[in-house]
């Protein structure tokens, strides 16, 4: 068991720059006027992870956000950006809480659906950007890998779970990120998602007390379904 999880670690070891910008994007989308295809390069490494700040909306520009967010669900992404230490990414399109991304450097395919946490306890603890996504690497045949990012340090090795609905899955943690702790269950999660109204992450803190993130799964299956599509 500890072989396994050791080369599931190492094995993400080569994408920690997409990571990175997987940080840039969702500064991205705290700024609604820039465009939304500003995106993360995001594969949650089975190892130690790298986030930056996250900026922060113009003053009176949440609004405006909504707007814009609901006129862009499910429309094309026009540009493309590039995140801090990673190739680029282009947003496919935004289906209620959950975008889809699409990257590629050289021969290698990145598609993955990622969202925000709408709620995160405690509140008085100071974060970096938090999401969760579910990605596809058809170059290395990995399909609905889901990652966390807690942005904040969980102990590592520590009680972390899933929650949706009625079903909890254990999750393993590591630094920032948490993985579903039984690779083979990812596609069970990734079902369950489809059919929940919302998934609940809950880890130990580094510090102790416990992190809790609460994500909105609307639009989840829409956005899988069309990150599939481009990585298919």
């Amino acid at each position: 068991m500890l072989h396994s999880l050791t080369l599931r670690l190492a094995s993400a070891l080569g994408a920690v720059c997409l990571l990175a910008a997987a940080s840039a994007a969702v500064a991205q989308e705290a700024q609604p006027q820039r465009s939304r295809s500003t995106a993360p390069k995001a594969q949650a490494e089975r190892k130690a992870s790298p986030s930056k700040p996250e900026a922060k909306p113009a003053a009176g520009s949440q609004g405006q956000k909504k707007d814009a967010d609901k006129k862009s669900a499910g429309k094309k992404g026009a540009k493309s950006a590039a995140g801090p230490g990673g190739p680029q990414a282009t947003l496919l399109a935004t289906f209620g809480d959950w975008n889809a991304y699409v990257s590629q450097q050289g021969r290698a395919k990145l598609c993955y659906a990622l969202s925000k946490p709408q709620d995160q306890q405690p509140k008085d603890l100071k974060r970096g950007p938090a999401y969760l996504f579910v990605s596809f690497r058809p170059s290395e045949n990995v399909r609905n890998e889901i990652a966390v990012v807690m942005g904040t340090a969980a102990q590592d090795g520590g009680e972390a779970e899933a929650v949706v609905g009625a079903k909890t899955y254990a999750l393993v943690t590591k630094d920032q990120n948490a993985w579903v702790k039984n690779p083979t269950e990812e596609n069970q999660v990734v079902a369950t998602m489809s059919k929940g109204q919302n998934l609940v992450v809950k880890a130990s803190g580094k510090r102790g007390g416990k992190l809790t993130d609460r994500y909105s799964l609307s639009g989840f299956g829409q956005a899988l379904d069309r990150a599939r599509k481009e990585c298919s």
